[in-house]
């Protein structure tokens, strides 16, 4: 027997969603289509549809409103105004696929198209335990078993706003596989044609900041459901392990940063403290003059290091300067693109470790261009950051803000990954797995986007493996919490 589908769709008006209408209609196993409008429609309802107001797309309250009229083997949800185009016997894929492989929702590789028709690849990456992002990207064509989408919306407890879609695709986690099928199946319009490099920031936008309290709220929820959850409960930390000269080190990795790092050497030897500090400038074989340019500096208090190897990300290159027998007790961030605020940084840092009893100290910094004017969307403070729930929330954000700077002795204990993306996030993480995590919020940081920057516009494919990446973090943190809880 032919599985039966019903379709749910945005819907404006009839002109926006006629050619969607059409070309599902084509799909002989649709047995509905319903329109999701959000207000009273004054349109006649296409044939063979049905309209369903809404508040919002993304609210929980449309996720039970579609369970409730889920009465097809399938529920296909497109989240977006623009033309929908299956590919040839895409949908009947899709269906198949979700049938042979058990699970509760599947989702595909699609083609984006241009106003002017111009297409390009747009692949999407493997959903697994550790892909708690609430911008994880599905694309817009989503299909569930009806049984499996009735049974994650009854078991969602909160009346969502925003995060109603979130909270499904979590509560569904729980007991059936999510399934990327990476063939292209479709074609839609995308709208955000904005570089990676000014998408990053969204979810520390304060503009975003209700949508962003209520995924953490979906996100905390579903921690306490799985057994990843961590209570605010806290191990102390010693600081009088070791036997260290200089309290601190800023540990400058650099590779071809030319027009940056005089700026950067500057902004750290400038740094006004009562206590010994070393610079430890870990020049990763550069070619452009950096070399040069750091040799022009004369003083003790630099440490510049060649690695005798060339296979060193940029944690790697963290990893020798934290195990260099000059670095201090602390190990401060400083990208040799950016600077500090003022010559007080340093010493804030170090206070912050000892006055809040922690194992890695963020602060607070305010994105500016190369010539350290500020840009939207300013200053940064990662206030979504809580003490009692900070590490847990930090499981789906995808990062922990800057400058950020590790108590030396763990450092030398863990090892940083030898990456050039998300190392930082990854140490984060594991930190906070037992010890409490500083923050200092005033700017004591400019980050300095230009570009140069190595996140300044990424292509789809690096995009997608730096995703992929930290969500394997993620993922490993989650396994290794939900361990721990075990165990305790």
């Amino acid at each position: 027997m032919k599985a039966t589908i019903n379709c749910f769709l945005p819907f404006a008006d009839c002109a926006q969603a006629a050619e969607t209408i059409k070309n599902i209609q084509a799909c002989d196993a649709v047995s509905k289509i319903f329109l999701l409008h959000t207000g009273p429609s004054h349109e006649d309802c296409p044939a063979g549809c049905e309209i369903i107001e809404i508040k919002s797309l993304e609210a929980s309250a449309t996720i039970k409103l579609i369970a409730e009229h889920a009465d097809a083997d399938y529920v296909m949800l497109y989240t977006k105004y623009t033309t929908l185009r299956p590919g040839l016997f895409a949908i009947e894929r899709m269906t198949r696929l979700a049938s042979d492989s058990g699970a509760g929702m599947v989702y595909a590789d699609r083609y984006n198209v241009t106003a002017d028709g111009q297409r390009s690849n747009a692949p999407v990456i493997d959903y697994q335990l550790g892909s708690l992002r609430d911008d994880f990207d599905f694309g817009s064509l989503l299909l569930f078993p009806s049984h499996a989408f009735v049974k994650a919306a009854g078991m969602m407890k909160a009346d969502y706003e925003a995060a109603g879609l979130y909270d499904l695709r979590l509560k569904l986690s729980q007991f059936a596989p999510i399934v990327h099928i990476n063939e292209y199946l479709y074609s839609d319009i995308e709208l955000d044609n904005r570089r990676s490099g000014e998408k990053i920031f969204d979810y520390v936008d304060p503009r975003n900041r209700g949508r962003q309290l209520e995924m953490e709220a979906a996100c905390t929820e579903h921690l306490k459901e799985i057994g990843g959850y961590l209570a605010p409960k806290f191990e102390h930390i010693d600081f009088d392990k070791g036997d260290f000269e200089y309290e601190a080190s800023v540990i400058i990795p650099v590779r071809n940063r030319i027009r940056t790092i005089r700026d950067a050497i500057n902004s750290a030897l400038s740094q006004k403290c009562d206590f010994k500090f070393t610079v430890i400038v870990i020049d990763n074989h550069s070619t452009d003059g950096t070399t040069e340019a750091i040799r022009e500096f004369n003083d003790d208090r630099l440490v510049h290091i060649i690695p005798d190897r060339d296979d060193l990300g940029i944690g790697g290159c963290w990893n020798l300067g934290a195990h260099h027998p000059r670095c201090g007790k602390f190990a401060v961030q400083l990208d040799s693109d950016d600077v500090y605020s003022d010559e007080n940084t340093l010493a804030k840092v170090v206070a912050a470790f000892y006055e809040q009893n922690c194992a890695m100290v963020v602060g607070t910094y305010m994105l500016t261009d190369i010539n350290k004017n500020m840009i939207a969307p300013g200053i940064i403070d990662h206030k979504e950051w809580t003490p009692d729930n900070g590490r847990n929330n930090a499981l789906r954000i995808n990062g922990f803000g800057a400058p950020r700077a590790f108590y030396t002795p763990m450092v030398r204990e863990i090892k940083i990954p030898n990456t050039s993306y998300g190392e930082d996030y990854a140490m984060g993480l594991n930190f906070s797995r037992r010890y409490q995590i500083g923050r200092i919020w005033e700017p004591i940081y400019m980050c300095r986007r230009w570009e140069d920057n190595s996140d300044a516009s990424l292509d789809i494919n690096k995009m997608n493996a730096n995703n992929l990446y930290k969500d394997r973090i993620r993922t490993w943190e989650l396994q290794a919490r939900i361990a721990m809880n075990k165990q305790a």
